[in-house]
């Protein structure tokens, strides 16, 4: 289980990295721990990782590509992180209209740091540029990850926990989802465990405090972050940053999002304390963190991609928030082993792992000894195994090439046309994160009162009822305006608004 001691080892020599083994490389009498960690991170080359991360980068953006392309987005979140990033590209308040006409989106999850991709944006003012972004900061947390391992284990090691970490269900599951502010969190928590690994405190330190800008929940990693700098003797700095992380904690979520939102709350508590229309009592949440059979699942697999070697290793504390709110939620997307939740693990999980095995090598326990020096190519080959049920196996399916110009997709690039560049547009998913770039886009029935230009719909969307007469739909859902069909093929039908022009909004996003 966790070892909290400083030794690296099952013996009891406080504040002494394991000797990697003996002979010419071992660490000589009197070397300190940060000295042996510096010469290690300069006998491994970092070349070999580079080009392991353009291949991950590639298959990761290859998937995100040609799931775009064919008009597969999962959910609305793509438009939505694409009309942040506009916003911020063209040097205005990150308003989402997506969310609601004039919908200020740091009133919804606190992420200011997505504002960094507005350079990538100006060159290329494209949803397909977030994606690309994801995959190199999802390769990036490759980088890192495995090159430690390598200067902590030696031998081949490194390329193994490379190749497990890129193939993780936790990543892979996050490219499916398009992208996410979470993608710049993978990165930095993997230079947060490194810096830890390698006793560069300071590094450890610095690299947490962004983690603040990301999301709003990160700020009791952070916390634990300051935790961990304390036990391992950093006492001023950990005890400094363990409260800036709850303080960071506590003003996002009761300060500045409520200062943020039209609500002027913190909307995500409900998923806590309610349950549908139902109230649920915190210690009813707190009493089911495991009344599912889905979230036993999801926490037995995130140790076992690891061959059960983080838990050797006290960074599997980094992990504790997240899983602590997905667990006490009552929303069954946060439980299992789908959408982007569980990528922000997977650099601890691995790099913990990694420091697992280096702490059991010494161990008086044979049978743990013997263990730890197959876990890292156990782990790799679970990976491998796994991935012919996770997202990336699509790549080597034929279907998933063809698909791009299938009829469906044909017709919706069909529908893309007719709609003009500069219009409010009330969309479902299907269309959305293809119209954000240069459009104003509502989601369907999210905008009442607005009498967008333009409402597209996909008729196979997947509606609780059937559509049968589109045109009748728009102007339930806008009374105020008259439609008229303008393109109908395939499933997609495009409406036109011919009267009246609509009232300015207060408040709602301008191009």
């Amino acid at each position: 289980m966790l070892e909290l001691n400083k030794s690296g080892t099952d013996r009891s020599e406080p504040g002494r990295l394991p000797a990697q083994g003996t002979g010419p490389d071992a660490r000589p009498a009197g070397d300190s721990p940060s000295t042996e960690a510096a010469a290690a991170a300069a006998r491994v080359p970092l070349w070999p990782y580079l080009i392991a991360a353009a291949i991950l980068c590639g298959l990761y953006f290859l998937y995100s590509y040609l799931q775009y392309s064919r008009f597969g987005s999962p959910s609305w979140d793509l438009g939505i992180f694409e009309q942040e990033v506009r916003a911020y590209a063209g040097l205005e308040a990150p308003v989402v209209d997506i969310k609601g006409p004039g919908y200020l989106i740091l009133g919804d999850h606190f992420s200011p740091i997505v504002a960094l991709l507005a350079p990538l944006y100006w060159l290329w003012p494209s949803a397909e540029s977030l994606l690309l972004a994801q995959a190199a900061l999802f390769a990036l947390g490759a980088v890192v990850v495995g090159r430690t391992t390598q200067q902590l284990l030696g031998g081949r090691s490194g390329l193994c926990v490379t190749v497990a970490y890129g193939l993780s269900w936790g990543i892979q599951e996050a490219v499916k989802s398009d992208f996410h502010e979470i993608a710049f969190a993978v990165p930095l928590l993997a230079l947060v465990c490194r810096a830890l690994l390698l006793e560069r405190w300071t590094a450890a330190l610095l690299w947490s405090l962004p983690l603040v800008l990301v999301k709003e929940d990160l700020g009791a990693t952070v916390a634990v972050v300051g935790f961990l700098l304390f036990v391992y003797g950093r006492r001023l700095q950990g005890a400094l940053l363990a409260v800036f992380g709850v303080a960071a904690f506590v003003v996002t979520l009761m300060v500045l999002i409520p200062a943020a939102s039209s609500a002027g709350t913190y909307d995500y508590w409900q998923k806590i304390d309610k349950n549908g229309e139902q109230d649920v009592a915190m210690l009813d949440s707190v009493l089911g963190v495991l009344n599912s059979s889905v979230k036993i699942e999801m926490l037995v697999f995130l140790v076992g991609i690891t061959a059960f070697m983080a838990l050797r290793s006290p960074l599997t504390l980094l992990i504790v928030p997240t899983l602590g709110w997905r667990l006490l939620s009552q929303d069954s997307n946060h439980w299992g082993m789908v959408w982007h939740y569980s990528a922000i693990l997977m650099p601890v999980l691995f790099l913990a792992m990694a420091d697992g095995v280096r702490r059991s090598r010494g161990s008086h326990r044979p049978w743990l000894a013997s263990y730890a020096k197959v876990a890292v190519p156990v782990a790799a080959a679970v990976a491998v195994a796994m991935t012919q049920h996770l997202p990336l196996r699509d790549l080597l399916r034929p279907h998933s090439y063809s698909a791009v110009d299938d009829a469906r997709s044909q017709a919706a690039r069909e529908a893309l046309k007719v709609i003009p560049v500069g219009a409010r547009v009330e969309t479902d998913i299907t269309l959305m994160a293809h119209l954000t770039s240069d459009r104003t886009v509502y989601w369907i029935g999210g905008a009442p009162g607005t009498a967008p230009d333009i409402v597209a719909i996909n008729l196979d969307f997947g509606w609780a009822r059937p559509i049968q007469d589109p045109v009748a739909y728009a102007e339930q859902l806008h009374p105020e305006a008259r439609y008229r069909l303008k393109h109908q093929g395939g499933s997609f039908v495009v409406m036109e608004r011919t009267t009246p022009e609509p009232a300015e909004l207060p408040g709602a996003g301008k191009d």
